[in-house]
């Protein structure tokens, strides 16, 4: 069995990193809705951050980075 050429294989392989960004941006839109979802139902980013044993920052970093909508105020 002979091996495929290598700029085929070259292109195989930057389509799946492509695939694999366009799966990591969708979680992680989908992972900010939960988070956001989170904080309506707790009342703070602070207290998603301690449920979920991060910090402060990056929950909000995540929500302001990935939420589906601009305009979430997390300061609260």
């Amino acid at each position: 069995m002979e091996a495929k050429p290598w700029r085929d294989r070259v292109r195989q392989e930057e389509e799946l990193v492509e695939q694999l960004q366009l799966q990591v941006s969708q979680s992680a839109k989908r992972r900010a809705e939960a988070l956001l979802e989170g904080v309506a139902e707790l009342g703070s980013v602070a207290e998603v951050a301690r449920a979920l044993g991060k910090s402060w920052n990056a929950v909000d970093k995540a929500i302001k980075k990935n939420a589906p909508t601009k305009g979430h105020d997390t300061t609260e």
